[in-house]
């Protein structure tokens, strides 16, 4: 089963949500508190089953509303993911991916796992 991780770092907390596999599908940003982390968590839960996949790498790609996936390619010549919550704040990115296809896999990850996941606090 799959859950997200919440642990401390030196200037706040962050989670990942793992999957059941233990691979980290989803990282957020550094919040100042374990509440804001945990609004985070639920932010993601609510918003990713719903949101939409916005691929910046396909040649005039539809804009589409916020929720959404915007899937594009660093400069380093990977694909990645992050994921807009209804106001357009980002609350989850992902690793790095050497195929779109996998990019595209970890998004239907996170749909699928982020509603059913637990937390685990490792503070």
């Amino acid at each position: 089963m799959a859950k997200f991780v919440l642990t401390s770092t030196s200037n706040g907390f962050r989670f990942n949500l793992v999957a059941g596999n233990g691979q980290v599908i989803a990282t957020s940003q550094v919040y100042a508190s374990v509440d804001t982390a945990k609004a985070g968590i639920a932010s993601i839960v609510t918003n990713a089953p719903i949101a939409n996949i916005e691929n910046q790498t396909e040649k005039d790609f539809k804009e589409e509303v916020n929720p959404k996936f915007e899937v594009y390619e660093d400069k380093g010549g990977e694909f990645r993911f992050r994921l807009k919550a209804k106001n357009g704040q980002i609350i989850a990115a992902s690793e790095g991916y050497t195929k779109i296809d996998s990019c595209l896999n970890g998004i239907e990850s996170v749909k699928k796992n982020a509603p059913e996941a637990t937390i685990e606090e490792n503070l």
